[in-house]
């Protein structure tokens, strides 16, 4: 028997399209690049990109209370930037 390793961006990435999520609300950044990297190979989620942080959970509640469905918000560490 083969085991086949894969990265934990992977598996996130797996995870997410396994639970049938299609749309999620980021903010890329260092601390989650290796992610990002992944989801930019997967042809059933699509990413909105937000311009702060806490924007990427406002955006994901409304979203879910909006369709029913998962609201999925994947931002990087540290502080937010104010507009």
């Amino acid at each position: 028997m083969e085991v086949t390793m894969i990265t934990g961006a992977q598996a996130m990435v797996r995870c997410l399209e396994e639970e049938g999520v299609s749309t999620i609300f980021g903010y890329p950044g260092a601390a989650i690049h290796h992610f990002y990297d992944q989801l930019s190979e997967s042809n059933t989620i699509e990413h909105v990109l937000v311009r702060q942080e806490q924007n990427a959970g406002h955006m994901a509640s409304g979203y879910a209370r909006a369709t029913g469905g998962v609201g999925v918000c994947v931002v990087t560490s540290g502080p937010g930037r104010q507009t």
